[in-house]
């Protein structure tokens, strides 16, 4: 069998080898050969689903080769319905940034684009390892170049900002490798599917379900242990900004569904209660924290924080909902949900933190005060920002509407005042981002600057209209995704229902 998965997740890292060799002085020729290797990286992955077989939930394009023999640390590779949606979400939004940051970047481009793609093929790796040892492999591997982006690129206070993300994600994930070394010793293997078989007491699956939890919550971020990403994003360049939110916060989402559910789901069900809880307070008080920001970046950051909490609402509802054999199709809305909430705020905070990069190139400010009016000078820019306002609010017909309302009907199902509470979002949500909107983008021109402001070039509006293409095709059809998701979703309800200890 072509060995497409590692095509995936090779072709980038390599790319970004060969792109290093580019020097300084090349930078033209470095810009047009990582933009090609991230256009080829999205070609293979839309062949991944032209020849995915969308009615099993079994692993496809599997690869299995030895690594570590002593250890029977294996070389495994698949996937799902699940992390196919996440790698195409990867290689669509890395043509992005890459294609983004054409005009911002000036110094070092070819170590800067050589960290991105290397950043790719590492994400697309997490997303497709079934050996749990290789999947910590690349789960801690991505850290590198992005500490890198933030830390060489980033702004005034980019060496804080780097330690801060570093020792947060590192830190966390410490936890979970002491997990996965227990995991082993107990049964032999690192394989996650024997994982899943694996009998394991309620003491065990306690303390195995903590230790996920640690590693996972950080990277999502969950409340309390979020206050690394709005330092992360103020400070990273914009390309950096727009990966973090898009594809690296999900990483913490998908690890909920491949680890905590179906290796610990007693565990996974008996402290669903604290995940819930944790998710609420993300969902309003960190969304009331975003309503009084100044600063566009840690604004978007902390609205970033607010809508990730319904991915782990939703998915930990869901597990409620099948333990409890109340509702099974309601558990599968509310997984269903999760992920589309997760796909959908890749379009959307990427997409928002792309257009404060556009303003910052132009200003060099990110502070909302600096603005004003600025519909009168850039009136396509203003389309594409309201477009995007609608659907970080959860406008029906945008992405950001058909997640949300699937997980609020799912936690309804559980019980109705944590739909309520969840529902919330939708009024905070529209109050610090149209605020954002009414100050910066309608009203009179606010100062000399903003009126010397020019609209979008094609490049920034190619982008863009890439970003809203999948913010509204989704928001309007969202049958292609869900029906690529199903067979898995239903596979792990059915699986976490199961296995009652």
């Amino acid at each position: 069998m072509f060995p497409l998965l590692s095509l995936l997740v090779w072709l980038p890292i390599i790319g970004g080898a060969i792109t290093l060799a580019f020097g300084e002085t090349r930078m033209n020729a470095s810009r047009w050969f990582a933009t090609g290797v991230a256009l080829l990286t999205l070609a293979v992955s839309l062949l991944m689903f032209t020849g995915f077989d969308y009615t099993t939930p079994a692993m496809q394009f599997v690869e299995n080769a030895a690594w570590i023999p002593a250890y029977d640390i294996r070389y495994h590779l698949g996937v799902d319905g699940i992390s196919a949606a996440l790698i195409g979400l990867t290689t669509f939004t890395s043509v992005l940034v890459l294609i983004g940051a054409w005009g911002s970047i000036d110094s070092r481009v070819h170590q800067y684009y050589a960290a991105f793609l290397i950043l790719e093929g590492l994400m697309v790796g997490v997303f497709a390892a079934l050996d749990s040892m290789l999947f910590y492999v690349f789960f801690e591997g991505m850290l590198i170049p992005m500490f890198i982006i933030i830390g060489v690129w980033g702004g005034p206070r980019r060496v804080y900002a780097s330690i801060k993300f570093f020792l947060y994600t590192f830190l966390g994930s410490l936890f979970m490798l002491v997990g996965l070394i227990y995991l082993y010793l107990k049964g032999g293997s690192w394989q996650l599917a024997d994982m899943y078989a694996l009998p394991l007491s309620a003491t065990e699956q306690t303390w195995l379900f903590f230790a996920f939890l640690l590693a996972f919550a950080v990277k999502v971020p969950m409340f309390p242990v979020h206050t690394w990403l709005p330092d992360a994003h103020v400070e990273a360049p914009t390309a950096g900004s727009v990966v973090l939110a898009a594809i690296m916060l999900k990483i913490g989402g998908y690890g909920f569904l491949r680890f905590n559910l179906p290796i610990v789901p007693d565990a996974s069900h008996e402290w669903a209660w604290l995940v819930i809880a944790l998710s609420l307070i993300a969902v309003i008080y960190v969304g009331l924290v975003a309503l009084v920001q100044e600063d566009m970046k840690k604004l978007i950051a902390y609205s970033s924080i607010s809508h990730m909490g319904f991915v782990t609402l939703g998915t930990f509802i869901a597990l409620s909902l099948v333990r409890d054999y109340s509702n099974y199709d309601a558990a599968r809305l509310g997984l269903q949900g999760a992920m589309v909430q997760m796909i959908s705020h890749g379009f959307v905070s990427g997409a928002m933190f792309t257009c404060v990069g556009v303003l910052y190139d132009r200003m060099h400010s990110r502070m909302i005060r600096d603005y004003g009016g600025v519909a009168n000078v850039m009136p396509w820019f203003a389309a594409f920002v309201v477009l995007f306002a609608m659907a970080n609010s959860g406008l029906p017909g945008t992405s950001g509407f058909v997640g949300e309302f699937m997980v609020i009907i799912a936690s309804f199902q559980k019980h109705p005042l944590i739909a309520f509470a969840a529902a919330t979002t939708l009024i905070i949500g529209a109050g610090y981002t149209l605020w954002l909107v009414k100050r910066t983008i309608w009203g009179e021109v606010g100062n000399a600057h903003v009126a010397e402001l020019k609209d979008i070039n094609g490049r920034e509006a190619f982008v863009l209209g890439a970003f809203a293409v999948g913010v509204l095709l989704l928001g309007v059809w969202p049958k292609p995704l869900t029906d690529l998701m199903e067979p898995s979703i239903a596979n792990l309800a059915m699986q976490i229902a199961s296995s009652k200890l």
